[in-house]
């Protein structure tokens, strides 16, 4: 009886934290513009939006379903940014500024993990700096999170 009762709270505690998770993602973007000019920041959204109000569903090349609301209507307006420094100065990539970024974004981290989130995934990618003449590039990270 007692093993009974052990294994359905065990049933139960599982189906609970497999089906009451939440999903947050935050994305880091740091600026990979020589002499400081970019912008960066970590970005976390602050308002849920649904997906699917904004999903178009075709099939054999037509549009079965369209989507409730204009691409326009998608941006929210509740959301948190957190400032960062530029990976280059006016003398080049700036190490101190990394080492800033690092200690930003740790603590940032840090905050969700007190408030219950679990890091669960990170990937990131770059668009940089193509030649002499672009100027241009980004290095962003996105870090999913799950409670």
């Amino acid at each position: 009886m007692k093993r009974l009762i052990l294994s359905l709270l065990i049933v139960v505690g599982f189906a609970i934290t497999t089906f009451a998770q939440e999903i947050k993602v935050v994305t880091i973007v740091e600026s990979i513009v020589p002499g400081g000019a970019g912008r960066s920041r970590i970005i976390e959204s602050k308002q849920p939006i649904e997906s699917a109000n904004l999903t178009t569903e075709r099939t054999d090349g037509k549009e079965s379903k369209q989507s409730d609301i204009d691409r326009s209507e998608a941006k929210i307006e509740n959301f948190a940014e957190t400032k960062l420094l530029n990976f280059f100065s006016i003398a080049g990539i700036n190490f101190q500024n990394i080492a800033s970024n690092d200690a930003i974004i740790t603590s940032k981290i840090n905050d969700l993990l007190k408030d219950g989130w679990k890091l669960t995934f990170v990937t990131s990618a770059v668009e940089s700096d193509a030649g002499k003449d672009d100027g241009q590039g980004i290095f962003i990270t996105r870090l999913f999170f799950m409670k």
